[in-house]
């Protein structure tokens, strides 16, 4: 698998994305659909850099993905105004892994974008989807 292709310059794992497993299967197409409130054929993405950072499913365009095409860098974190705002997690549809972001990065930066890839993106996604915070 392309790691780097498909992870996005915000550090998301495009290739654990619902909307990514949905070009192959139709069942999940119409589930995306539903769930999202979009047609059926946006309810689809093949990764952000293959769309250009233009993922039709999201209501606004990203911010990230052109302020790293124009900083030359691959990820956030190889740009050395990381952090910035522009990564500011919000509350504001907080049930999107979306403000995974950060976390995701700092262990890309740590760990290399194939040990991150095959070893921890899964599992930083379930554990903010499905587990109960704890001190």
């Amino acid at each position: 698998m392309d790691y780097e292709c498909l992870t996005a310059p915000c550090g998301l794992p495009c290739f654990e994305c619902f909307l990514f497993t949905a070009q192959d299967n139709e069942e999940i197409r119409a589930m995306v659909s539903r769930e999202l409130g979009i047609p059926i054929e946006l309810a689809i993405c093949r990764g952000c850099r293959d769309e250009g950072g233009k993922c039709a499913h999201l209501p606004v365009d990203c911010r990230l993905y052109p302020c790293a095409a124009d900083k030359g860098v691959e990820f956030c974190c190889d740009c050395q105004d990381f952090p910035c705002d522009l990564l500011q997690p919000y509350r504001d549809r907080a049930e999107l892994w979306h403000n995974t972001k950060m976390y995701n990065l700092c262990l890309i930066k740590k760990l290399g974008l194939e040990s991150w890839a095959q070893n921890h993106a899964k599992r930083v996604q379930n554990a903010y989807m499905f587990e109960k915070w704890t001190l």
